[in-house]
């Protein structure tokens, strides 16, 4: 199972061949969001309308090695979150998305 997190193209540019990639969110909340396939569409509607594109990481949670947790979030919705850095060999693809 694959998982997502969507990030602007220029905060990823700072994350380049670094050993793992912590977005605001594990700073300011204490954990990184992410979103399964089916909630990918509605997370870019929701948060980045008006943005021109994205960087969307594919990241394998068995390869984390931070805490992984899915739970409640959005609308008491399941969400994967992510409590702790990326470590760069878990993020499979980075795949950059015109919106």
């Amino acid at each position: 199972m694959i998982v997502y997190h969507i990030v602007l193209p220029e905060i990823w540019a700072n994350f380049a061949g670094k050993p793992e990639y912590a977005a605001e969110s594990l700073y300011s909340e204490g954990f990184i969001h992410c979103s399964f396939a089916t909630q990918l569409d509605a997370v870019l509607e929701r948060y980045y309308s008006g943005i021109e594109k994205v960087v969307i990481l594919e990241i394998d949670p068995d390869k984390l090695s931070s805490r992984y947790v899915e739970e409640p979030s959005t609308n008491n919705e399941i969400y994967p979150h992510i409590y702790g850095p990326i470590n760069q060999d878990a993020i499979v693809n980075a795949v950059e998305r015109k919106l």
